[in-house]
C-alpha cells in the first residue's frame, strides 16, 4: 500500500501492467496471485520480504517474484517500477523459445538480480516512455516489455517440472483448484460461497479451504478479492464506465465498499487510479 504518493503513472492490460510510483512513503503488500512480478526502485531503496527471501533492494537491482508468493516492500523517498506479468504469457514465451520441456514451468532466483545492465537499460527506457506523453507510447512500451521478458528468460529463468501446475485460460494454476479459480474469474459479480468454490473443485469445504490456503498462501475469499481488483483496474481504463458500474461488475454492492477494497489493494482510490492511467 502506498501513502501520500507524489506521482503515479499506470499502464494496464490483460497480459502485463506497468506501475510507476514516486512516493515519500511507500508501503505495499502484494497478495499472492498467478502472475509473475518484477519490482525495482528506480531511485532510493526498499526493504522487502518475498517468500523465503528478505533484505534490501537498491536501485539497479531487480526482484522477480514467482506466482503465489506474498511480497511486502517499504521505503521512503523512492521511485518504484512494478511490472506484473501474466504467467500464461511468460510460460508460453518460454515454450516458444524452447527453454522448458512439456509439463514444466519457470521460476526465478529468490534474491534480487544484480549486474544485469541490459535489463536495467530496458527498465529505465520503460519508465521514460511511461512518463513521456509521446505518440505511439503504448507500442514502444509493448516492444520494451517483450525484450525485457526475453532477457529475464534467457539469463535468469530456471525450468522446473511440475505435475500439478498447468496453464489455463486464467494463468498458471494448480490443477487441484483450477475449476474453482476459473469459476471466480467467470463470476466476478456473484457472491460465491466457500461451498460453491469447493464444489467446483469436487472437494469438501474443509479440505478445499486447507488446500487452497496451502497452494496460494491466502484464503479463497482474499484470492477472489484480488481477482476483482485486477479486473477493476482493466475496467477503469474504459472511461465510458462509471465507478458505480465497475463496482457492480466486480461484485461490490456499493461504490464505497468497492473504493475501500480497491484502496487497500492498490494504495489508491479507483478515481485516483483512473486519473493516473495513460490512455
Amino acid at each position: 500500500m502506498t501513502r501520500s504518493p507524489a506521482l503515479n503513472r499506470f499502464l494496464v492490460s490483460s497480459d502485463y501492467s506497468v506501475y510507476y510510483r514516486k512516493a515519500k512513503q511507500f508501503r505495499w503488500d502484494s497478495a499472492p496471485s498467478s502472475d509473475y512480478l518484477l519490482i525495482t526502485p528506480v531511485s532510493g531503496s526498499l526493504e522487502f520480504s518475498a517468500g523465503i527471501a528478505a533484505g534490501e533492494l537498491n536501485s539497479g537491482r531487480v526482484l522477480i517474484v514467482d506466482p503465489y508468493t506474498a511480497l511486502s516492500v517499504s521505503g521512503d523517498n523512492v521511485e518504484v517500477l512494478q511490472l506484473p506479468v501474466s504467467s500464461g504469457l511468460l510460460v508460453q514465451l518460454a515454450i516458444s523459445m524452447s527453454l522448458i520441456p512439456p509439463k514444466s514451468t519457470i521460476a526465478f532466483p529468490p534474491d534480487p538480480l544484480a549486474n544485469d545492465e541490459s535489463l536495467n537499460r530496458l527498465l529505465l527506457s520503460l519508465q521514460k516512455e511511461l512518463l513521456a506523453d509521446q505518440p505511439g507510447r503504448e507500442i514502444v512500451m509493448r516492444a520494451l516489455v517483450e525484450q525485457l521478458l526475453v532477457q529475464i528468460l534467457r539469463q535468469h529463468s530456471i525450468a522446473r517440472r511440475s505435475d500439478q501446475l498447468e496453464i489455463s485460460r486464467v494463468g498458471l494454476i494448480d490443477r487441484r483448484i483450477r475449476k474453482s479459480i476459473e469459476l471466480m474469474h467467470s463470476q466476478l459479480d456473484q457472491n460465491l460461497s466457500l461451498k460453491d468454490l469447493a464444489a467446483a473443485s469436487y472437494l469438501s469445504t474443509f479440505h478445499f479451504a486447507r488446500l487452497f490456503k496451502k497452494i496460494t498462501g491466502v484464503t479463497p475469499h482474499n484470492y477472489f478479492a484480488a481477482i476483482r481488483t485486477q479486473k477493476a483496474q482493466l475496467l477503469l481504463a474504459d472511461h465510458s464506465l462509471s465507478i458505480n458500474s465497475i463496482a457492480a461488475q466486480v461484485g461490490y454492492l456499493s461504490s464505497s465498499h468497492f473504493t475501500k477494497a480497491f484502496r487497500t489493494a492498490t494504495g489508491t482510490t479507483p478515481r485516483e487510479f483512473r486519473k493516473a492511467l495513460i490512455d
